[in-house]
């Protein structure tokens, strides 16, 4: 394996990107993200290399702190009346664009509009909003026709896809026609004469910034830009990577690879710790518009082979300090994880018995196409596994093997798979997405309106809807337990496992925020 070839020459490997000047590099963080920046629109893709780069460029109204409670951040409050049906929203005096002009509230509201077409708690909010409408240059107002008691998490959600705030005539772009000029209002700017698609994007501090006036904690307190210049440097090789950090030739690494974190536990230079508590959940998804997983009998025949700790082992090795298995819809660290049905992911594996249940269903031997990335080490090994656990259950599945951005571009298409579309693929949503209620986009059943996959779940949505309206964590854990146990039924997705995954960065690194790694608030030396 060329990855493990790297080990024996770690410290002295090449790096594609050239040495900084020692002035240069003072001023200079370089960041290896998990994945590139394949769009410079944060609504077109649900990519986390997308989400970095727009927390970069942008702010959003609200944000998590560290303990994931959701704080002010562009907004300097709100307040809620009329029985929970009228929420005013105040902006903070002084924030500002990268091209000078303020944040206004008609910024705001055009943003969440568009925001709320794609977002699956957006359309929830989107659905009861009667009336938004900017009050004055500061101020905006949400009338609601029922009453939504995640707003502020809706607003500060940090991930999947952030409600950011665009300057209105960028809000005002249909979500299916991608901005392509970047005019943020966060603490950095984008370099558009700098990028390199596939290798690098480039940032510098927006002078004219001003932070929020509480202490730095996660996304909920101050975003302050302390470095003149950020780097995202796209390394798929995780033994070059772990070569650049080592050789301090880069100052952090979002996802260390698992099989080289001893290499890097042991050097002087380098810290290694989990930045994101939460973990991660690995997912296969079905297109349900198409055969054959528009059947919900073929999805549900999956249910007797599909193996969590296969997928969970091709990732993380056998320590299982890293994983979980025994997962139903919600992570360990969430208060509604249960145990409800889980044996059907937890009983006797049986390719026997999915070969059979597929030939009940009347499984006619169509293809699968699986949406294969190979330069994404984790998707790549969960997606060598899934198609083999798909062929030995029976199905024709083939591997359309690709970069990580074409697998997105192919993702967000409906067409048949024959028209470019596809089947099914893995798909990995980290703790910011798991936590909050109706964040997980996964567990939407409306249709063409759904996340990609695009599926149909009238009982789903019932539910959900039900989750959303109710008070007290006992109560909600209730309706978690009928929302799995919907699951194993309807089989939208399957889950796969949840997994913890260090990041690792120079020791003169300080300011590190925990809960979602970001070169923001950083410093050096």
């Amino acid at each position: 394996m060329r990855r493990r070839t790297l080990l024996a020459g770690l410290a002295a490997a090449p790096i594609s990107a050239p040495a900084l000047a020692q002035s240069d590099a003072a001023r200079t963080f370089r960041f290896i993200p998990n994945a590139d920046v394949t769009s410079l629109d944060p609504m077109s893709t649900t990519s986390y290399g997308v989400r970095n780069h727009g927390h970069m460029c942008w702010d959003t109204l609200y944000g998590p702190d560290g303990s994931f409670t959701m704080r002010p951040q562009l907004c300097e409050g709100h307040t809620v009346e009329d029985d929970g049906l009228r929420w005013t929203f105040t902006l903070r005096e002084g924030p500002r664009f990268h091209d000078g002009e303020p944040v206004r509230a008609a910024d705001a509201v055009a943003s969440i509009e568009r925001w709320s077409r794609l977002d699956t708690l957006g359309q929830t909010l989107r659905a009861r909003t009667a009336e938004m409408r900017a009050l004055d240059d500061r101020r905006f107002e949400i009338r609601l026709n029922a009453r939504f008691a995640p707003m502020l998490e809706a607003l500060g959600k940090p991930s999947s896809y952030p409600c950011f705030v665009y300057p209105e005539r960028f809000a005002r772009v249909e979500p299916s026609r991608p901005f392509t000029e970047v005019v943020g209002s966060g603490p950095y700017r984008f370099v558009a004469a700098e990028r390199l698609q596939g290798a690098r994007a480039v940032y510098r501090r927006f002078e004219g910034y001003v932070p929020n006036p509480r202490p730095p904690s996660l996304l909920g307190g101050a975003k302050h830009a302390h470095m003149e210049r950020v780097e995202f440097l796209w390394m798929p090789d995780s033994g070059t990577a772990a070569a650049a950090l080592q050789a301090g030739e880069v100052d952090l690494w979002e996802q260390v690879a698992p099989d080289l974190r001893p290499v890097l536990r042991r050097h002087r230079d380098v810290t290694m710790e989990r930045v994101d508590a939460g973990g991660f959940m690995a997912f296969l998804r079905f297109n349900h518009l198409h055969p054959p997983f528009d059947d919900p009998a073929i999805r549900r025949a999956l249910l007797h082979s599909i193996t969590q700790a296969d997928f969970m082992t091709a990732i993380m090795g056998n320590d299982r300090a890293l994983w979980s298995d025994r997962i139903g819809a919600f992570p360990t660290s969430s208060p509604l994880a249960n145990d409800e049905g889980i044996e059907a992911l937890a009983g006797p594996r049986s390719f026997d018995r999915a070969r059979a249940a597929l030939r009940e269903a009347g499984y006619a031997n169509g293809p699968v196409t699986v949406l294969h990335p190979t330069d994404v080490v984790n998707n790549n090994a969960l997606t060598t596994v899934l198609t083999d656990s798909l062929r030995r259950s029976g199905l024709n599945a083939e591997s359309a093997t690709s970069d990580w951005g074409t697998v997105l571009q192919r993702r967000a298409r409906q067409d048949p798979p024959s028209a470019g579309g596809w089947n099914a693929l893995i798909v990995v949503f980290g703790g910011v997405d798991l936590g909050g209620r109706g964040v997980l986009p996964l567990l939407r059943g409306n249709g063409r309106g759904a996340w990609f996959g695009w599926p149909t779940s009238q009982a789903l949505e019932a539910l959900r809807e039900e989750w959303l309206d109710t008070p007290g964590v006992d109560a909600q854990r209730a309706i978690g337990r009928r929302i799995q146990a919907a699951l194993w039924t309807d089989t939208p997705f399957i889950p796969l496992g949840q997994y913890y995954i260090d990041a690792a960065w120079r020791r003169n690194v300080t300011g590190l925020q925990r809960g979602l790694t970001l070169p923001i608030n950083v410093r050096k030396g």
